[in-house]
């Protein structure tokens, strides 16, 4: 089999301020959008994230009413120091400061208007860490 792109939908409450979010921070573009849907696509990541008004009633009823939670929206990039300074310097509030890892990951995280973890990875050689 062979998998050409990747997507994760996601039902959140408000999809317009997500998709602010995530256009406006992190160079997400809009492919595709209908009422209560849109698709945002990235020219980096290779994946879309789709965001699902809640209660849609195009979702299986068993799961049109639940929301994003417990999930974490996690990117790897290549200087998570100057991204999460970036993004302060945007006003985000960092909901998770930048860690290091002594396994070589160093993270931060920050959190949508929706309630979305988006985690930004930086993978480094125990040695660099």
């Amino acid at each position: 089999m062979k998998i050409n792109r990747s997507a994760v939908s996601l039902n959140v409450e408000d999809v317009a301020a997500s998709a602010a979010f995530l256009s406006e921070h992190l160079g997400f573009r809009e492919e595709m959008s209908a009422d209560g849907f849109v698709s945002l696509g990235h020219p980096d990541a290779g994946m879309n994230v789709v965001l699902l008004r809640r209660g849609l009633e195009a979702l299986p009823a068993g799961f049109r009413d639940q929301v994003a939670a417990g999930l974490i929206l996690a990117f790897t990039v290549d200087d998570a120091a100057g991204t999460e300074a970036r993004l302060k310097e945007a006003g985000v509030e960092i909901t998770m400061p930048l860690l290091d890892e002594p396994w070589g990951e160093r993270l931060f995280q920050v959190t949508d208007p929706n309630g979305v973890i988006v985690q930004f990875v930086e993978w480094r050689t125990p040695a660099e860490a």
